[in-house]
């Protein structure tokens, strides 16, 4: 019995010795901590631990415990003037680094994510389409300049009878200059062209609008690391968990050696052995965790991480105001739209063929012996007009079939209307059923912590007690951020 007392006397101990070390280490800084903490042991369990370690290894917090001492860490080092906890990630007195999930999602979200990059590009390239469809409302400026040198006279040799002086002479009538020079500028602005100009730009800014909605969407970079985040929580719940079992199960064992038979010993046997491999399952659990949310934010896969159990906000977000955030910020949405004004700009560039295409013209030319005829320099001011006079019906054609293209576009968005309402709606009531079941596992954890103040907190099946009640209440929270994450992604908001 006073091996016991001893026992549970110890237990006490590491429970306290590890609640200071939560509250030391995620309060204050690295130099500081190392004056309070010198000369220290870590208590943190080793790679490859054995089922001792395992055991012995001190117990977490209840998410409550925690959470509160998070906030008086924060008033703390806030009121002595040191860098609030939630600041940056800090070292712990035991070596582990203390993080919280939206430090996790910040320190994840600045390495590279590949398809949010490989959005913004597209957005970026259906700006510039757009940007170079507007171009060409303005006047088009070309220049030539030929400089040539023909090893042969370029002309005519006309031999002429002289009927006074008598004899022949050779007149030469150059059609081009052996040594010719010709610069010409010419200027053009397109006046009915520009009609259908303003059609394609329409249909080039409804292709921006779509991209920059796709650029737009959340990124599944924080809710990967919210989930991993909770995973591990529940991970080292679980392992505490099979702590305290296995400790509950060797005490009970000690209590009962008084009245060992073969039979009892071979049963204790085969429940230590159950025990331990649920204790090593468990330990491997959370070091694979941890090796994941290391490789999520960029950390060196040994790197021990100390979480902070979030505080979860209940958000008030009604059906109405989801539905309509979604219909008018959804990418499907915005997609379904952005092809009805496409069509819709199609179906009026089909008419404007019956137009005819005029241009107005002018230019300057420097002709150095290019063509010796004409004169030196000179410059010009015109109209050019074309208009396919028969094309066999093809106009008529082609406008039937973008009034069928406008026709199937609005259906399209109709119809993609109501899907994305029905689909708000599903995650909607989902959300709403998911934040009263963490509402619910708030107050049972409230509720079970009020009871055990009449029970010794260092009991093993105390302790196992308050984990599963702590793996309830994270696995509720992570269950409503997930179902609110997927409503913020319908109505397409960060």
């Amino acid at each position: 019995m006073l091996t016991l007392e001893r026992r549970f006397s110890n237990i006490s101990r590491r429970w306290l010795h590890a609640a200071i070390l939560a509250l030391i280490g995620c309060t204050f800084p690295a130099g500081l901590k190392a004056q309070m903490l010198a000369p220290k042991t870590s208590t943190d369990l080793p790679v490859g631990a054995g089922i001792a370690n395992l055991i012995d290894a001190p117990a977490l917090l209840p998410i409550a415990e925690q959470k509160a001492i998070n906030m008086r860490s924060h008033d703390v080092s806030a009121d002595a003037g040191f860098p609030a906890a939630s600041s940056s990630p800090g070292i712990t007195g035991g070596g582990a680094r203390c993080v919280t999930l939206e430090q996790a999602q910040a320190q994840a979200a600045t390495a590279a994510n590949p398809m949010a990059h490989i959005a913004q590009l597209g957005a970026e390239a259906a700006r510039q389409h757009r940007l170079e469809a507007q171009a060409d409302y303005f006047p088009k400026l070309s220049s030539t300049l030929t400089n040539f040198h023909f090893n042969k006279f370029m002309g005519e040799k006309i031999p002429v009878q002289r009927p006074i002086q008598g004899g022949t002479v050779t007149e030469y009538l150059p059609l081009a200059g052996k040594d010719q020079t010709l610069v010409a500028v010419t200027a053009g602005q397109p006046v009915t062209p520009l009609f259908k100009l303003h059609e394609v730009v329409n249909i080039a800014r409804a292709d921006e609008r779509v991209a920059m909605a796709k650029a737009g969407m959340p990124v599944d970079t924080a809710a990967n690391v919210e989930k991993a985040y909770y995973g591990l929580l529940v991970a080292q719940r679980q392992l505490q968990i099979a702590r305290a079992s296995t400790e509950g199960l060797r005490n009970r064992h000690l209590l009962a050696s008084t009245a060992e038979t073969s039979t009892l010993v071979s049963d204790q046997v085969d429940e230590e052995i159950a025990a331990a491999k649920q204790l090593v399952i468990a330990d491997s659990k959370v070091k694979e965790l941890t090796v994941s949310l290391n490789q999520l934010l960029g950390y060196p896969v040994e790197t021990e991480l100390e979480l902070v159990p979030p505080v979860t906000e209940i958000e008030d977000i009604s059906l109405k105001e989801a539905t309509d955030q979604a219909l008018a910020a959804n990418p499907e949405v915005v997609e379904a739209e952005s092809n009805v004004a496409k069509a819709h700009a199609a179906s009026r560039l089909s008419k404007l063929d019956y137009v005819p295409d005029i241009v107005i013209m002018g230019g300057y030319a420097y002709n150095h012996e290019a063509i010796p005829l004409l004169p030196g320099d000179f410059s010009f001011i015109g109209i050019m007009g074309s208009y396919n006079l028969f094309d066999f019906g093809k106009r008529e054609h082609t406008i039937k079939e973008r009034n069928a293209q406008v026709s199937q576009a609005e259906t399209v968005l109709e119809l993609t209307k109501a899907k994305v309402a029905a689909a708000v709606k599903t995650s909607y009531f989902e959300m709403d059923r998911s934040r009263q079941l963490s509402a619910l596992a708030h107050r049972m954890s409230g509720a079970i912590s009020m009871r055990e103040v009449n029970y010794r907190k260092d009991d093993p099946d105390v302790t196992a007690a308050q984990a599963k009640i702590d793996v309830e209440v994270l696995q509720a929270d992570l269950e409503y951020r997930q179902a609110l994450a997927g409503l913020k992604i319908l109505m397409s908001e960060k």
